[in-house]
């Protein structure tokens, strides 16, 4: 299971189509304050994160992912556009496991959905 904290239409459809085609179970969660809850109750192998989104605002919400022991375990994938470096660097300090540039995340979609999220862009 992995969960998505996106809210961009065309990512997600992306993902969405990957996903079937993998056979792997994704949850989409577009509301900032039930990010949280879904990953408890869920218990995803990773979230992905749109590192762009002003309405999920990403950065509390993987800080607080982090703080949390019963969820600080959990994996935490985060793309974004690779010239918004206050982005990446606002994640990394929130405690997100691996950032990508949105290019190389389209490019490793479908290693990332099995699991082999652990390469570099």
């Amino acid at each position: 299971m992995i969960v998505c904290a996106i809210d961009d239409l065309i990512f997600s459809i992306k993902i969405s189509t990957a996903a079937k085609q993998l056979g792997v179970d994704i949850y989409f969660e577009r509301f900032r304050d039930r990010v949280l809850t879904t990953v408890r109750e869920k218990q995803p192998s990773l979230v992905i994160f749109d590192l762009n989104s002003s309405r999920l605002e990403p950065m509390a919400v993987i800080a607080a992912m982090k703080a949390d022991p019963q969820l600080s375990a959990v994996k935490t994938l985060g793309y974004v556009s690779h010239v918004d470096s206050d982005a990446i660097a606002a994640a990394r300090q929130a405690g997100i496991d691996q950032v990508l540039a949105r290019s190389a995340f389209a490019a490793q979609l479908g290693a990332i959905l099995q699991g082999d999220f652990t390469g570099r862009p």
